[in-house]
Formats: structure tokens, C-alpha cells, sequence
């Protein structure tokens, strides 16, 4: 699989991490009434949808840097590539 990097263009998927669903940017607020039912869904409740998926991945072997993939679970097509960072300031909406 051929992960299209925003910087350094394409790169094979054994250079990168996969670490989970990129729902794990929204961090729930620590100072709300129901914090621990929150953390608790956010560290152990995870879809496992088939079709497409936002993922976190890590350029292990590669500038360390974070993306956020959109894969289809079902072909591994891959539609969508970004930095993690910049979906992060969007507020995990890019």
C-alpha cells in the first residue's frame, strides 16, 4: 500500500505506524461533569467500520511526522492524506 505524503510524496506503508482511529485528536474535556465516562469511551470504545476510515498514522522511518489517512477498510484505497497537525486546528473536521 502507497501512502501519498503531503511533504515528501508518495511513500511505501511500511515506512509509517498505524495507531488507531483519528477520533483520538478530539480529546474529551478532563473538567466535565461525566470526565471519566468520557476518557473511559475515548481509551476503550472503537468502531471497527468497513468502508472509508479516518486513521492515525506515524512516519516511523520516515520525518516522524503524524497524518491522518482516509482508507476504505474493505479495499485499502486510499482517498485522502493529511497532517495531522492541520486537522488538529481545524478541530478534527478537515
Amino acid at each position: 500500500m502507497i501512502i501519498n505524503h503531503p511533504i515528501l510524496g508518495p511513500r511505501d506503508s511500511s515506512e509509517f505506524v498505524y495507531l488507531g482511529d483519528a477520533t483520538l485528536l478530539k480529546r474529551p474535556d478532563w473538567q466535565a461533569e461525566d470526565a471519566a465516562e468520557q476518557f473511559y469511551d475515548y481509551l476503550h470504545t472503537r468502531d471497527n467500520p468497513a468502508g472509508l476510515h479516518r486513521e492515525l498514522w506515524y512516519h516511523e522511518q520516515g520525518d516522524r511526522s503524524w497524518l491522518v489517512v482516509t482508507r476504505d477498510t474493505v479495499t485499502h484505497e486510499i482517498t485522502k492524506v493529511e497532517l495531522a497537525r492541520d486537522v488538529a486546528r481545524t478541530g478534527g473536521s478537515a
